[in-house]
């Protein structure tokens, strides 16, 4: 039957490149509106669909909608042109952009129960005396409470379940379900606030930004400040500024490490004032995040901070959006929807007519260049705050060095020195584990990951060999694989062993380990952080969490050990990223009222990186860098996309290569494609991968070719998967 009817355009969380059309059945009409969740026919099966947008027109060939999930909108149409955005940009499927933006409970089939309420039990108005110990004494702490949620009951007893159905089936306990309203501050105390006073150069940037926006018009500003130059109470007091005229405030940080001390900061300013804060990362309990999630929706959150993912939060009054550390590369989404949290903030600001404020003491080339061309507003910090200087560093020439294990006899001696005189220590080693590698001393012979082709590397503590990047995991065999030898030796040095080496080396000092390995379990890190600031550690060894954003006033002296590590990786971007990690950790020393000293042990001392990050000169470091980038036009100069082909035939992933290169080449005017070739981790999980680079001077021309790309994936065979990476950080 054809008819004039509402027509739904719906978002299936499915792999398809556009929005599809279906029926609103006339017993829906009234539920059926922009925002809501609702279950649709596609192919054989149903799915979950993210409904945008309501039309009329003819529905005899269109499917009805078979259900709506919600009563209520859970996103706005401000917030749907944001992801159609995100998606269009990032060459990612519509609904499976929503999926990712939404958080569990809400991104699936249904309403999960557990997440979305709790039961809550109160005294029956029957007599009847319950049997049981356990049954009398949980109904006496009801009777005491007058009710309490099953949460809480099992915090308080061991509550087993036969023993609450039994008092509900006597009558003596009544049950009733309530929304679930989880507060993750709730045991945490506020802490003291430190209202410091704002030097020159804080003052005269907080007065250009708060120009900006009073304007309320989109900006992007750059705050450049060297580390300890006080880049965090200069968003406090721009935030203040936001809340105080009615707006929003979103803050980003790199890693979920750094939200806890953030997120203290910000309470303690905050919290008295009567400013509600929410906290958004894949760190939370599923029930946690839905419940800041739907706070945030209601209008009853002024201040989100979280980490990439928190872009999405559904802020519908944003005033401004703080980036911080914007240089990091975890702000991008490694698979999946590969999106960037900095450059989605910026898309956001846009739209909300905000200001975007990215801080860095060592921004991005990409950022700083667009900042030297007027794009961006730049604002320096030259200095440490209270005129605190910043560390010496020096290099130590591992060439020429006497060496006890990982360390040289120089940094030993200062670890020593150090903690004679009082002051903590931080060592840098960005390889977790015990050793890289197993090797046999007879045949050479080292064990390699099955999936990924790459050593396994060596975890003592476990007794595992661990691959990094499948997580595949063997016990170490006792005999040499090829030779059957007894001499399976640990080469090279990771965090673990490192550990145990200053453990044996200098037996007065309390040594405390920070990766991924001892920051697993929930509070692990902030657990850590808080014996570091008690003066319960004497050195820190760790990962580069140990680089990014932490405040030791006490940590006076900073090691690097091993410091070429990243220096030698195949990216074009690896000079960059080994400054910007030498500077930040470098910055973690000297923050008190004690001066620092940071070591730095190098088997290339006179790489422009190392030098420039040994006088703190990011502008020395900016212009080397960029007269290498500009011949061949990487970042700033240009633009890439990355596309990947993975798959478990080798021969049909170098076809599909050869095919698309072909034709992309056919196409691509103002674009170069290179390749295919081998991905520099040629096989991963099982896959063999391989790559086709793609450049162009602008963005456009890259973005036209792009669009050839959904008629030619239906080129590519069964067994094959393509990936687009737009503007990849990660390229191994």
């Amino acid at each position: 039957m054809t008819g004039m009817m509402n027509i739904a355009e719906v978002a299936v969380a499915a792999p398809l490149d556009k929005t599809l059309s279906y029926a609103i059945p006339e017993e829906l009409k009234n539920t059926a509106v922009p925002g809501v969740r609702v279950r649709v026919p596609l192919g054989r099966r149903t799915a979950t669909g993210y409904l945008l947008g309501v039309s009329s027109g003819e529905t005899e060939k269109l499917k009805p909608i078979r259900e709506i999930l919600d009563t209520d909108p859970l996103f706005s149409p401000a917030w749907v042109e944001f992801l159609k955005k995100a998606a269009a940009y990032y060459r990612f499927p519509i609904g499976e952009v929503f999926r990712c933006a939404l958080p569990a409970g809400l991104s699936g089939k249904g309403n999960d129960v557990s997440i979305l309420s709790e039961k809550i039990y109160s005294v029956g108005d029957c007599g009847i005396e319950p049997a049981g110990k356990k049954q009398k004494k949980v109904l006496r702490l009801v009777q005491d409470r007058g009710e309490i949620s099953l949460s809480e009951l099992r915090l308080l007893v061991d509550t087993p379940h036969a023993v609450l159905s039994r008092l509900v089936d006597i009558g003596a306990l009544q049950v009733a379900s309530a929304e679930r309203q989880r507060d993750p501050f709730r045991d945490q105390p506020v802490p003291q606030d430190n209202d410091l006073k704002l030097d020159v150069d804080q003052q005269s940037a907080l007065d250009a930004m708060q120009e900006k926006l009073d304007a309320q018009e989109f900006t992007a500003v750059l705050l450049h400040g060297v580390t300890g130059s006080g880049k965090t109470e200069v968003y406090l007091r721009l935030i203040a500024a936001t809340v105080a005229v009615g707006r929003q405030a979103l803050v980003l940080v790199p890693e979920i490490a750094l939200t806890p001390q953030l997120v203290s900061r910000f309470r303690a300013r905050f919290t008295d004032q009567g400013v509600t804060l929410a906290v958004l990362h894949s760190g939370l309990s599923d029930g946690e995040r839905y419940d800041a999630w739907r706070s945030i929706a209601r209008g009853d959150v002024q201040i989100v901070i979280g980490a990439r993912s928190a872009v999405f939060a559904p802020l519908g009054n944003l005033g401004v959006i703080v980036v911080d550390e914007e240089h990091e590369t975890s702000y991008k989404q490694s698979e999946g929807f590969r999106y960037h949290a900095r450059d989605l903030a910026l898309l956001r600001g846009q739209a909300a007519d905000s200001l975007v404020l990215l801080g860095s003491a060592t921004p991005s080339l990409t950022v700083y260049r667009r900042a030297q061309e007027g794009e961006v507003l730049y604002l320096p910090l030259a200095g440490r705050v209270a005129g605190r200087p910043l560390p010496s560093v020096e290099l130590v020439d591992m060439c020429e060095a006497e060496q006890v294990g990982a360390l040289s006899e120089q940094l030993l001696a200062a670890l020593a020195d150090n903690h004679a005189a009082g002051g903590q220590s931080l060592l840098l080693l960005n390889r977790r584990g015990f050793a890289p590698y197993l090797i046999c001393a007879d045949c050479g012979f080292g064990l390699r990951c099955p999936n990924c082709e790459i050593t396994l590397t060596y975890h003592q503590s476990a007794r595992k060999l661990l691959c990094h990047y499948c997580d595949y995991d063997q016990t170490p065999p006792d005999i040499c694989p090829r030779c059957s030898g007894h001499n399976l030796m640990p080469e090279g040095s990771g965090t673990e062993r490192l550990e145990e080496d200053l453990t044996a080396r200098l037996p007065d000092c309390r040594i405390a380990r920070m990766d991924r390995d001892t920051t697993t379990a929930k509070g692990a890190h902030q657990r850590l952080v808080d014996s570091v600031l008690v003066g319960d550690v004497d050195i820190l060894v760790g990962t580069q969490m140990v680089a990014k954003g932490h405040d030791f006033p006490n940590v006076t002296l900073v090691g690097v050990v091993d410091a070429d590590n990243s220096l030698n990786f195949p990216d074009f971007r690896s000079s960059e990223r080994t400054f910007s990690l030498l500077v930040q950790v470098a910055g973690r020393a000297g923050r008190g009222d004690k001066p620092g000293r940071v070591l730095v042990q190098t088997y290339s001392p006179d790489h422009y990186a190392l030098q420039c990050a040994l006088n703190h000169d990011y502008q020395a470091f900016y212009q080397q860098e960029i007269a290498f980038r500009e011949p061949l036009g990487y970042p700033p100069f240009g633009h890439l996309v990355n596309l990947v082909m993975a798959g478990n035939d080798p021969e049909k992933v170098l076809r599909t290569g050869e095919l698309l290169s072909r034709q992309l080449d056919h196409y691509g005017q103002d674009v170069e494609v290179l390749g295919p070739a081998p991905c520099p981790l040629a096989r991963l999980r099982g896959k063999t991968r391989s790559q086709i680079l793609l450049k162009s001077d602008l963005r456009l021309p890259l973005h036209r070719l792009l669009q050839y790309l959904v008629p030619l994936s239906k080129q590519i065979p069964s067994g094959v998967k393509l990936t687009v990476d737009v503007d990849p950080i990660d390229m191994l």
